[in-house]
């Protein structure tokens, strides 16, 4: 057993088995080959099936001592956890030497969110008399309505349009494919671009389908979705961090604090887990503590 070809059988099983995504996968071999890399310059001649927790203790020790952050720790201890399972299932090893491996306590980091004025006052601050102000418009209505990751954003067909129900198509992590509510005000901003911005490009036949395009007719990259939300934002004096994912959060929040049932949130997200959700219930009280400890006079 070696270390090259059981990483490379990982990877195929985290890709066909798992259905996780290129970065997601990128970022578990990384990790993997960060224990590879310090094996062979600490001199330990070993093979995955003869590491022990000792190795692994030492290596964890190594990265502490380099002031790597435990939430960056304990995504190094998941991965490597993740592959000796994974050698585990396939019957390569017989005891797994990180069940014992213990990772740094990481307290959940609560994400930034926006009230609705101030997502209001964002999606105003367009420009719709620029050509690509009416798409700009369409796009932070769309993240809001939706709560949808970027990547979603970015990828979404106009054959996944469901306008006349409602519902919008989206094909998520693992290519889950999951259906969201989409809001009237964001089916009217979209078919104003349709009827406007797009119409009169030159679109890459590539793209076709695709419903947000830059001005020569191809898909918007990631990097774009930021570059319109910061722009905006900074032009406002907002001093907030605010990205696409700001009004993802955004839109769970408000969902939750509203009264929305957790299940419902979970789906229209596409969480794996009801745990990732969760988070959101913990806003509205971290927003009052905050507000107790900067206004009460006893505080």
């Amino acid at each position: 057993m070696n270390w090259e070809s059981e990483i490379n059988s990982f990877k195929d099983y985290l890709k066909l088995e798992k259905g996780l995504s290129d970065n997601s996968i990128h970022a578990y071999i990384t990790d993997l080959y960060k224990l590879v890399q310090f094996l062979k310059d600490r001199g330990h001649n070993v093979n995955p099936d003869n590491i022990t927790l000792n190795h692994l203790k030492e290596l964890m020790e190594w990265i502490n001592s380099r002031g790597i952050s435990p939430r960056t720790q304990a995504r190094i201890i998941s991965g490597i956890k993740s592959f000796y399972k994974f050698l585990l299932i396939e019957e390569k090893i017989e005891k797994d030497p990180t069940s014992l491996l213990e990772a740094p306590k990481v307290g959940r980091k609560l994400p930034e969110i926006l009230s609705v004025e101030e997502i209001d006052e964002i999606i105003n601050a367009i420009n719709t008399r620029k050509p690509e102000g009416q798409r700009n418009k369409a796009i932070l209505e769309t993240l809001y309505s939706c709560g949808l990751r970027v990547s979603e954003l970015i990828d979404l067909k106009i054959s996944n349009l469901f306008f006349e129900s409602g519902f919008i198509k989206i094909e998520g992590k693992g290519s889950k494919e999951r259906l969201v509510p989409i809001s009237t005000k964001a089916i009217k901003e979209i078919n104003l671009y349709l009827g406007e911005y797009r119409r009169n490009l030159n679109i890459n036949p590539d793209d076709e389908d695709t419903l947000f395009l830059n001005r020569r007719g191809k898909k918007l990259s990631r990097v774009m979705i930021f570059t319109i939300i910061k722009n905006t934002t900074k032009a406002l004096g907002l001093e907030k961090n605010i990205s696409p994912h700001t009004f993802r959060h955004s839109f769970a929040t408000h969902l939750i604090d509203g009264g929305a049932n957790l299940r419902a949130v979970q789906e229209m997200l596409g969480h794996e887990s009801i745990i990732t959700t969760e988070i959101y219930t913990h806003l509205d009280k971290e927003y009052l503590k905050n507000t107790i400890i900067q206004y009460h006079p006893r505080t």
